[in-house]
């Protein structure tokens, strides 16, 4: 590989988009993704951690700089995908294909492009790293089922000394390059109810618990939480998501069951809205919680914040997004430094088949953490 292609962040990307990391259905593949990009990193000088959670579900923390009373900046991406969907693609999606100035691929702006060019930033700067407080590239596998390889990074204590003194954090979640100041939190829910089987033709012997279901979800159809929008993230939101009941037509089902999907905003205390709803719903129905993430915010006037947006988006307010990322697990691990959500993905092509990023934006990514990371050092 020449030193060109190194730095070449279309080019990385295009890599990792051949590479199938598809998370589904608890199973993942993202080992060799984490391993080659611990290759590349350690080669210039980073030190690195592989840290697996499962089989061939491998997350990657990566260090350079000197360790000062200055705290190091630390950048957040994750390599697992979803999986491709019902519908055929008209690409292939582990092709890494360029057409009409798009780089096509699943995981291409959720979110391999912004790995790529924090990566291939930290690359190009690496010579001038080794001399200042660096850079720490947390790289995560297990992130669209719940930041489970987030959660595993910061539960070892092996990885502590790689995560300790750190200043700020930059997500490189898909932004269209425009920081982002905040993003949702995530509070999902199984509700259940229990009832007693009994023949379909003899129902009066049975307890449905479909029927128990019905009222609770009526409930919940026009669930206001009572706040007013916030400043940023706009008003909380619930969605009811999945539906599950009964085995067969002729017999009345004993079990049922639905999922809530909570978007909340900062300042909301996710156990009291635990509370508020289980007696909304009653003693019939049991709320098991599925994921709990808080909100992810950051003041923009933040001195740190308003210095990104000034070197991204110079004139402009940074914004929110409803999605949730890694930074709802490595936040607070990390002692809450200011974190900006910037990455050269689009959003409303995340998860979406033909799913792709435009390539003149991961290229203008790359030169945005560039002047980040630069500017940090100074």
């Amino acid at each position: 590989m020449n030193a060109d292609a190194r730095y070449d962040p279309v080019a990385l990307t295009q890599t990792l988009l051949r590479m199938n990391t598809v998370n589904q259905d608890g199973r993942g593949n993202e080992e060799a993704c984490s391993r080659h990009l611990a290759e590349l990193v350690s080669a210039a000088g980073f030190e690195c951690r592989l840290a697996d959670f499962g089989e061939r579900r491998t997350s990657l923390v990566a260090r350079i700089g000197r360790r000062t009373a200055r705290p190091a900046l630390a950048f957040t991406g994750h390599v697992d995908t979803v999986p491709l969907g019902a519908s055929p693609w008209s690409r292939d999606p582990f092709g890494g294909e360029i057409a009409d100035g798009r780089l096509y691929g699943r995981g291409a702006s959720d979110m391999k492009s912004g790995v790529a060019a924090f990566v291939t930033a930290a690359l190009e700067l690496a010579a001038m790293l080794r001399e200042g407080p660096g850079v720490v590239l947390i790289i995560t596998a297990g992130e669209e089922s719940g930041c489970e390889g987030a959660l595993h990074v910061v539960r070892q204590p092996e990885l502590l000394p790689l995560l300790d003194g750190i200043g700020a954090l930059v997500v490189a979640e898909p932004t269209g390059n425009r920081p982002l100041a905040a993003h949702k939190g995530a509070l999902w829910l199984r509700a259940a109810a229990k009832g007693v089987t009994a023949h379909g033709s003899m129902p009066e012997r049975g307890d449905n618990a479909i029927y128990k279901l019905a009222p609770a979800l009526l409930q919940l159809r026009d669930y206001d939480f009572g706040l007013p929008p916030h400043p940023l993230m706009g008003k909380p939101t619930l969605n009811v998501g999945l539906i599950a009941g009964g085995l067969n037509i002729n017999s009345v089902p004993d079990a049922a069951s639905f999922t809530i999907d909570i978007r909340s905003v900062a300042g909301q205390d996710h156990a009291a809205i635990l509370n508020e709803l289980a007696a909304l719903l009653g003693p019939e129905i049991a709320l098991e919680t599925l994921i709990d993430m808080a909100s992810v915010h950051t003041d923009p006037r933040d001195p740190w914040m308003r210095r990104v947006t000034e070197l991204a988006t110079p004139g402009e307010e940074p914004g929110s997004v409803a999605y949730f990322t890694d930074a709802a697990i490595l936040r607070p691990a990390l002692g809450n430094p200011p974190t900006v959500i910037l990455g050269p993905g689009e959003a409303h092509m995340a998860h979406q088949t033909d799913e792709y990023c435009l390539v003149e934006r991961i290229a203008q990514a790359k030169e945005f953490y560039r002047r980040i990371i630069v500017d940090w050092m100074r």
